[in-house]
């Protein structure tokens, strides 16, 4: 529910407490997308989607998270949720790939451990570690690469090359996504800093998604989403967050 402008947990436990780095990313989000649903997306000048094809897109596990935001201001990871808010989200990914013009391959996991397997599990954080540098350095004009100042140029290189060999696909879809809550006493901290003329952030929903050449490895179109509504645990907050990440995908 949300109290006075603050995304409040409605109960749960939390399960562990995610990475000050993390949470640094999200409240970059909130710096430079404050205000917006989401970015209109930014499409590569280097390998840019071919229109009025019908591809093949690989779409990987998306990567989900929802927590609890501390009275401290940590996030505590709420399994329940996650699992809740992935179970959604796989139906609106689906309706809303519907809507285009592309034949969907589903990622499946590799059930044994060995080189492949390894290889495709820091694909997911190479992906996370990218896409939070695109953010920082072309949302914040003071900080935008000089390299890339005038062009969009990213890529995860030949980590995609265990993908390649496995699928037949022309484009992957990567999905990185963060969704907070305030605890009561986050809550309790907020109104009391009102009262003394300071603000705390509450919870917010923050994520990205990439859309990446299957050949070259490149990221050829990037949207980034920042909203402090919604609510990825219920069917309609999740509908609503892949249409405004995926919508405006040229696909």
């Amino acid at each position: 529910m949300t109290t006075s402008g603050i995304r409040a947990a409605d109960g749960g436990c939390a399960s562990s407490v995610i990475s000050i780095w993390r949470l640094f990313a999200v409240l970059l989000a909130g710096l430079f997308i404050s205000g917006c649903a989401a970015q209109t997306g930014i499409s590569s000048t280097i390998d840019p989607p071919n229109p009025g094809t019908s591809p093949t897109v690989l779409i990987m596990t998306p990567d989900i998270e929802i927590s609890v935001l501390t009275a401290g201001g940590l996030l505590e990871a709420n399994a329940e949720w996650t699992e809740r808010a992935k179970g959604h989200f796989e139906t609106s990914l689906a309706e809303v790939l519907g809507e285009k013009s592309v034949t969907i391959v589903g990622y499946e996991e590799i059930s044994s451990i060995g080189p492949d397997s390894l290889a495709e599990g820091q694909i997911l954080k190479l992906h996370e570690a990218v896409g939070t540098s695109i953010r920082f350095h072309k949302g914040l004009p003071a900080f935008n690469l000089p390299t890339k100042k005038d062009k969009f140029d990213w890529t995860l290189g030949d980590s995609i090359k265990p993908l390649r060999e496995r699928y037949e696909a022309d484009y992957i879809v990567f999905i990185h996504l963060r969704d907070s809550f305030s605890s009561a006493g986050r809550v309790a901290a907020n109104v009391v800093f009102a009262l003394l003329g300071a603000g705390v952030h509450g919870g917010q929903q923050t994520g990205y998604v990439s859309l990446v050449n299957m050949k070259t490895g490149h990221i050829v179109w990037f949207n980034g989403l920042f909203s402090k509504e919604g609510d990825l645990r219920t069917k309609e907050g999740s509908l609503l967050a892949i249409k405004q990440l995926l919508g405006p995908a040229p696909l």
